[in-house]
């Protein structure tokens, strides 16, 4: 892992593959191992320079107050476009998820020279609170359910990944894998201050960036190939939140994980790499 200096600021990144190879940058939502080594290393072997970064706020990214970002979502869809300029030159394959599909998409409509394929994993077109109408908001039991847990010492490691471990089975995904890679978030996160902590484990700061203007009625604009990957059992961004940014982005594949939630599972690694690697 390393850094790489873009827009004054700077942006943690470990790469996969040949330094040669066409570029595959995955912004993390918000840390880079939101994104599974697994996934990462089959997209590597199929002939891709792999790189998944942080966004600002975590992991080894420039960490300020995640309480009160002074940046906005558009300055984190520039960050993407620059580091994919600083990494490669020429337009590349851009991916995000969770909140780093909201960045991916927002880059691709502000900075459309940067990109020549996009992959958005579990998000949605509107940015966090109340949904459209017609998009299905999070699950209301789910969140009841998630928001009944107590909040973990934030300084306390193996407390944080039995909270995220917790978290993973009311979602739906692998206590297991949640567990390890909390530990390993906890691990990378700058220090123990308790909003730094759950900043990187939980990404709160997301919800207080500046997110105007909308983006979803821009979609149709989006011109490049574009796979959109979707849990059928996330609870958090239902899938019909998958299903409208595939319906509206011309040309896009929808790619339904039938047996998964929020996160991609470890069977699910080669299908969601084949799809990912055909768009070029």
């Amino acid at each position: 892992m390393t850094t790489v200096n873009v827009n004054e600021i700077s942006l943690g990144i470990e790469s996969f593959g040949d330094d040669n190879a066409p570029l595959l940058l995955l912004a993390g939502g918000t840390t880079m191992l939101s994104w599974p080594d697994a996934l990462c290393e089959r997209l590597a072997a199929g002939g891709r320079r792999v790189v998944r970064y942080d966004l600002r706020d975590s992991g080894e990214s420039s960490t300020t107050d995640p309480q009160a970002p002074a940046y906005t979502l558009r300055d984190l869809a520039a960050d993407a476009a620059a580091l994919a300029d600083a990494l490669g030159g020429g337009p590349e394959h851009l991916a995000g998820t969770g909140v780093g599909g909201m960045v991916a998409q927002v880059a691709a409509l502000e900075h459309p020279d940067a990109f020549s394929a996009l992959t958005l994993a579990g998000t949605r077109a509107v940015a966090p609170g109340p949904p459209d109408e017609d998009l299905p908001d999070h699950d209301e039991a789910t969140m009841k359910r998630l928001f009944a847990l107590p909040m973990p010492d934030w300084t306390d490691r193996e407390a944080v990944a039995e909270f995220a471990a917790d978290s993973a089975e009311i979602l739906g995904d692998d206590p297991a894998a949640a567990r390890a890679v909390a530990a390993r978030v906890w691990d990378r996160t700058p220090g123990t201050a308790p909003p730094v902590q759950m900043a990187n484990q939980m990404g709160m700061v997301f919800s207080r960036l500046d997110c105007t203007p909308r983006w979803r009625e821009r979609l149709p604009g989006i011109d490049v190939p574009t796979l959109v990957v979707h849990g059928r059992r996330d609870p958090f961004f239902p899938v019909g939140n998958g299903e409208a940014i595939a319906r509206e982005i011309p040309g896009a594949r929808l790619l339904v994980l039938e047996e998964a939630a929020t996160a991609i599972p470890e069977a699910a690694v080669g299908e969601v790499a084949e799809a990912m690697l055909a768009l070029g």
